[in-house]
């Protein structure tokens, strides 16, 4: 996988003492060896080329051309290669006129934060377990300068590759990564959003240690989780499976989260939405 325009942008800003090691790491990833990335490579060698007539990453279904940009056997061809890359959980997205009806609707959890968070405008991002990258394209559409996501499955990352081949280069990067693989203590981010991640961790707050660790001094961590209902101080470690997921380790309160965000140093910490998620918003298709 060639990365060269990753290094080729970062090399000009705050990243730039840090690409000795995120080279060393993606090195070390092997995606021949996983035994469906020919087929997956195949998929995206079949997507055509269209000259795309517009963009448009701040709407609900993050979209890149026109249904007219091409005609209708371009369209199925580009729909047969995009099936071929199921399941696509996170977006909607939109590509000339195919519409990806993905299993979440990731434009719902975006609505709700939006208004809360700091104005990404001119901001470097970082998002921990991007998925296929929709948020990364939600936040470039807020004026974000530069985005980065990290998601260690190679099925996300040729899924962000199906949008990159249509959207043409952007400041926008996807990286088939865990936070374990990042420097440690780099503090060059403006903002890093964790969204799905803290109770898939076996220690919470090494996880909110290193989300810290990432952030420029004033930088702001915007963080989602399952929580539960109760005081501060009750956790819950469920027994077995939780939600049909195996590796959910801790379910705290909201007092509970505020609590852990304030010990290890996180300031002016705020709950700004609780939502139930509903089978409409993350739904099997």
């Amino acid at each position: 996988m060639d990365y060269s325009r990753f290094f080729n942008h970062i090399s000009q800003t705050g990243l730039a003492p840090f690409a000795d090691h995120l080279s060393r790491m993606l090195a070390a990833v092997e995606p021949d060896k996983h035994g469906d990335y020919e087929r997956w490579q195949q998929a995206l060698n079949g997507l055509p080329q269209v000259a795309v007539s517009s963009m448009a990453f701040d709407a609900s279904a993050v979209r890149v051309g026109q249904d007219d940009d091409c005609d209708a056997s371009v369209r199925q061809q580009i729909e047969q290669c995009l099936r071929g890359l199921h399941p696509w959980r996170k977006g909607p997205f939109e590509l000339c006129g195919v519409h990806i009806d993905t299993e979440w609707r990731s434009d719902w959890k975006w609505d709700r934060l939006a208004p809360h968070i700091d104005p990404l405008h001119g901001r470097t991002v970082l998002d921990i377990g991007c998925g296929s990258g929709y948020h990364l394209w939600r936040m470039l559409g807020a004026g974000a300068a530069m985005t980065i996501g990290v998601d260690p499955s190679l099925l996300f990352q040729m899924q962000f590759r199906a949008i990159e081949h249509f959207t043409g280069p952007q400041p926008v990067y996807h990286l088939p990564l865990g936070i374990e693989h990042l420097p440690a203590e780099m503090r060059a981010f403006d903002t890093v959003f964790s969204m799905g991640v803290l109770y898939h961790r076996r220690s919470p707050f090494d996880h909110l240690i290193e989300l810290r660790d990432l952030l420029r001094p004033g930088g702001q961590l915007v963080l989602e989780t399952l929580i539960i209902e109760a005081e501060q101080g009750q956790v819950l470690v469920p027994d077995g499976r939780y939600a049909r997921m195996g590796n959910v380790w801790f379910l705290p309160s909201v007092p509970t989260l505020i609590q852990w965000l304030q010990k290890v140093r996180f300031k002016n910490v705020r709950c700004v939405d609780v939502t139930a998620t509903s089978v409409q918003e993350q739904r099997s298709t």
